[in-house]
């Protein structure tokens, strides 16, 4: 097999990998627009996916989606949205 044929096939390969997951993901302004004060967890779930952390305790919940330096977090009182921020979205 030849080599120089080999390195651009896994380079595209990996740069379109990337760009899939980069442009396949949720965490987005418009998205972050769209929450609103009161939307159920579900509905919360079906505009970002599902959590990356959820951590709560009486009837509270405070769940982040992504990472330290870019994400979403809601916190929930109930099942309802009481609280919303982002951080680099």
């Amino acid at each position: 097999m030849n080599i120089r044929l080999v390195r651009p096939v896994w380079i595209g390969i990996l740069c379109s990998v990337l760009l899939i997951s980069l442009g396949c993901s949720k965490l987005t302004t418009e998205n972050y627009d769209r929450l609103r004060i009161g939307m159920a967890y579900e509905e919360v779930v079906n505009l970002l996916g599902n959590p990356d952390r959820c951590e709560g305790a009486v009837g509270f919940k405070d769940c982040t989606w992504g990472n330290p330096t870019r994400h979403i977090n809601v916190k929930f009182g109930g099942n309802s949205a009481i609280f919303f921020s982002s951080t680099g979205i």
